[in-house]
């Protein structure tokens, strides 16, 4: 998928959770030769080319493009599975994949998982008694700074995810015009419950901007966001404050 995976394995049975360990590191590599759109032999290019239809797939790839087009109802258009007239579902595999890979331990017995791919984190229980997971956003305007730091503390499952500019340049598409989106924004961070719409969500509100993608974000239940402007200005969902810490 283009980008790093670490992941923290706390409790349980050292033998089977090692074993779900090697199963959720070679289910990311499954996932990333099936739906990768850089390979032209995925199932995923080939289905974009007319080569497959989505019942030759992997079950996988039915259930993820499903998801995918809750998500583009949900956010009224604004998350799209597809690029510049494309299939390419890329805006919500790898957080699909790297939840996936983090239930997978706690099913085993891990009593502590976090699950880091590429900045997006799903967090499930805790790494240990009265000890929440912890995880701090990067500034998008301050190399090596931190913009704020989330905290798990009281929920059993949390994810964060961050969409913006600074890492991968204007690689975001606002699926009105096809074209890189536009917005007084540099940074996007959601935080919810599961990553996978994490993910989506702060894809989408990037897109929306930051007055529309804040206003959106508010009304979605058990979201919060923190907006980032490229004039320095932040914007928060009423919520966020009871998660930093």
């Amino acid at each position: 998928m283009g980008t790093v995976f670490s992941l923290d394995v706390r409790g349980g049975v050292p033998a089977v959770v090692r074993a779900a360990l090697e199963e959720a590191v070679a289910g990311l590599h499954r996932v990333d030769e099936v739906f990768s759109t850089y390979r032209e032999d995925s199932q995923m290019s080939r289905l974009a080319r007319g080569e497959l239809t989505v019942g030759e797939c992997d079950p996988e790839v039915a259930e993820v493009l499903e998801l995918a087009a809750e998500a583009e109802r949900i956010s009224d258009g604004w998350f799209s599975p597809r690029s510049r007239g494309r299939l390419d579902p890329t805006g919500i595999v790898k957080g699909w994949a790297t939840e996936r890979a983090a239930r997978r331990l706690a099913e085993a017995g891990a009593t502590g998982v976090s699950v880091n791919g590429g900045g997006d984190v799903q967090l499930l229980g805790a790494p240990g008694a009265d000890r929440p997971w912890r995880v701090g956003v990067s500034d998008p305007l301050r190399p090596g700074g931190l913009a704020a730091v989330v905290s798990a503390a009281g929920a059993d499952q949390l994810a964060v995810a961050t969409s913006g500019t600074a890492e991968r340049g204007d690689h975001i598409v606002d699926p009105r015009t096809g074209r890189s989106a536009v917005t007084d924004l540099v940074a996007v961070t959601v935080v919810a419950p599961r990553l996978i719409w994490a993910d989506c969500w702060a894809t989408a509100a990037f897109a929306m901007g930051s007055r529309e993608g804040s206003r959106w974000l508010e009304s979605l239940p058990d979201v919060e966001g923190l907006l980032i402007t490229a004039g320095d200005e932040v914007r928060c969902t009423g919520g966020l404050a009871a998660r930093l810490g």
